[in-house]
């Protein structure tokens, strides 16, 4: 029945409302770029009657509000909410009347330790009425009493009137009509993590054996108090071992995540009695299984698993288990236009109504509204963007100077080659990254750029060897995962893309770090690099993350870090070898790469009278998706200036000679 609702809609007012034709490509301002996304967190109540979302329509006050919509009816006025002193970050629907929402309040003015912050986290449970001057707001910091954040786990829809909160290790089931709580366990004894089934008894979690330097992973049956460790693994061993929760045909068996002495991560049913394998779901020798994806109807189907999610080049994979989720998936993503990263946000308790968002390489975002048969295009996060003015991004593969095979994907400017280039490292560096929009990538080919993104070793995604290959044999750091990002450069230039005399490196955080090494190589092929958010000291890094180490159990992030950073390159050593301009971008308040590092790094420039200017973004932390509007119109008119005057004005002195 859906399916059919599906199509019928769609072929009659989708393309009428959202067809385009191919123009040449208009320059947009960096204003435009700076903008933050005019709505985000697109939600559908319970009972499919409301639709709730935040929007930031006012960019010098930068504050979203939230507001809430009659979903028969969004052409009428909706009920808003904001404040003036905290800005609403995130929310959720608890109940047909109920929102649980976070907000984030300025407690300081600047930081004192590492991932302290400036910022103090309030979360509260909104309950709506009819009038709305009778909408009440119950702050749940002050019931939890505690100034920590209380972090929902589960909504718990089987129980409309209850969610599950943790505040400082104990776990709460808080009813949100009688305003009370219980404690339902507690971390303790090494456990922590805990995860929960859709009644709320405490199913899995982690743990850490300090004595033998082992990550434990817990499981326990639902009328148990009593924790079995079913898996251990050496903090030194880093396959991946992830629990994603029951197997819909084995309800007694778990699905795990695993590489299981193989390269590429596959999906494993596993026995937690025996503690042993059962079978190999799925596996491919190409990639790595990423995820896998829940059951669109929370309401009906919570805990319930259909499908496997991987990449290949950059097109999002599933393998499906249940044909009614890849139906309606498959028919929406045909229909959509510029559809690529096609999501159902989230659906009503009936399955009728459903909220569903597009993002891709030419389309920022858009939120989609489906009830009564009809299909109505709520907005887009970047209304001022028109699809046929963005650039296409497509995947490549190109061979290493030692011969290894990287990935990478390029954004193509709307022009003729050869185009300058931005290479354009991600932060991390072990993640894993399939570009859908990319705001920079997009801003920078909106103004005649290519921009690789390598896929370096380390990056996650392409097998366990490709990923240790970081920090193995003496490590990684400023070499061959260095080469990687100049190889795929240089492959640019050989296939006749890119001009040699007009390429820079652009990076935030370990691209930032991967930008001041690309400054002091030899023999260079860049005409300047901008590095933000960077770390120059990799010691000082190195303690810091030996810090979280301690504080987190041995976790895999941490041990990761600390085997690639104490035998990477240091930029700071390097700053006498520095041989082209570099723009420096970081925020006073960055958390994660500390400012004293960068100062002394900008004064060791200056020692040496190299050729650099700093940037300094007031307030801004280290996440580039925490930048406000401010920040990022600094910050874009800065690079533009920059490319535009100093970047390569010594390709323009010698073409002037």
């Amino acid at each position: 029945m859906l399916k059919s609702l599906i199509h019928h809609f769609v072929l009659i007012t989708i393309f009428s409302m959202l067809s385009f034709s191919i123009v040449h490509a208009e320059t947009y301002s960096v204003f435009e770029w700076a903008k933050r996304s005019n709505i985000t967190n697109v939600l559908l109540s319970p009972d499919g009657e409301k639709v709730a979302l935040l929007r930031n329509d006012n960019f010098i006050i930068d504050r979203p509000i939230l507001e809430v919509y009659d979903a028969n009816n969004l052409g009428n006025r909706p009920f808003r909410m904001n404040s003036s002193n905290t800005e609403i970050i995130d929310f959720y629907w608890i109940a047909d009347d109920k929102i649980i929402l976070t907000a984030k309040l300025k407690e300081r003015e600047k930081i004192e330790g590492y991932n302290e912050g400036v910022y103090e986290y309030l979360t509260g449970v909104l309950t709506l009425d009819k009038n709305p001057q009778k909408s009440k707001l119950k702050n749940l910091n002050k019931r939890a009493g505690t100034r920590s954040r209380p972090y929902i786990e589960s909504s718990l829809p089987k129980y409309p009137n209850n969610i599950l909160l943790s505040v400082d290790g104990k776990y709460y089931n808080y009813n949100v009509k009688t305003d009370k709580s219980r404690v339902i366990t507690r971390e303790h004894g090494g456990v922590y993590s805990i995860r929960f089934d859709e009644d709320a008894n405490p199913r899995f979690a982690r743990g850490y054996d300090a004595k033998k330097n082992e990550r434990l992973f817990y499981y326990r049956e639902a009328d148990s108090k009593k924790w079995e460790v079913i898996h251990r693994q050496h903090i030194s061993d880093f396959e991946r071992w992830r629990i994603q929760g029951f197997d819909p045909a084995n309800p007694n068996d778990l699905l795990i995540i695993a590489n299981n002495g193989h390269d590429k991560q596959g999906l494993w049913s596993f026995d937690p009695k025996t503690k042993k394998y059962k079978e190999l779901i799925y596996r491919r020798s190409d990639v790595d299984v990423v995820s896998t994806v829940d059951h669109t109807n929370r309401f009906t189907n919570e805990d319930t698993i259909t499908a496997i999610r991987y990449f290949v080049g950059r097109e999002e994979k599933f393998q499906w288990f249940d044909g009614e989720e890849q139906a309606i998936y498959e028919q929406l993503k045909s229909l959509v236009p510029n559809s690529d990263r096609l999501s159902i946000r989230s659906r009503s308790r009936d399955g009728m109504s459903m909220i569903i968002r597009n993002r891709g390489p030419r389309d920022p975002g858009t939120y989609y509204l489906l009830k009564n048969g009809e299909f109505t295009v709520i907005g887009s996060t970047k209304p001022g963007l028109s699809s046929e003015h963005l650039a296409n991004v497509e995947a490549i593969t190109y061979e290493a100077r030692d011969g290894r095979k990287i990935r990478g994907f390029i954004t193509t400017p709307n022009s003729k080659p050869p185009y300058p280039l931005v290479v354009m490292p991600h932060g991390g560096p072990f993640i894993g990254e399939n570009p859908g929009f990319n705001e920079w990538a997009q801003m920078l080919a909106n103004r005649g750029f290519m921009v690789l993104q390598p896929q370096y070793r380390g990056s996650k995604y392409f097998g366990l060897n490709f990923y240790k290959t970081a920090f193995i044999n003496g490590g990684q750091g400023g070499y061959q995962m260095q080469d990687d990002k100049d190889d795929g450069a240089l492959y640019l230039v050989e296939k006749g893309l890119v001009d040699p005399n007009r390429m820079m490196m652009f990076g935030w955080s370990y691209g930032g770090y991967a930008s001041l090494i690309a400054a002091a190589r030899t023999p260079q092929i860049y005409q300047c690099v901008i590095a933000g958010a960077s770390f120059p000291d990799p010691i000082m890094q190195v303690n810091y993350y030996r810090n979280r180490l301690n504080r987190s159990g041995g976790s895999t992030a941490a041990i990761e870090q600390l085997n690639m950073w104490l035998k990477s390159m240091s930029p700071l050593e390097q700053a006498a070898e520095v041989n082209i301009p570099i723009l420096i971008v970081h925020g006073d308040v960055d958390q994660r790469t500390p400012p004293k590092a960068v100062r002394k790094y900008i004064k060791a420039l200056k020692k040496y009278n190299k050729d650099h200017k700093a940037v300094w973004l007031e307030g801004a932390d280290h996440f580039k998706n925490s930048l406000f509007f401010r920040h990022k119109l600094e910050f874009y008119y800065e690079v533009e200036k920059y490319l535009k005057n100093d970047c390569f004005k010594n390709t323009k002195e010698l073409a002037e000679r």
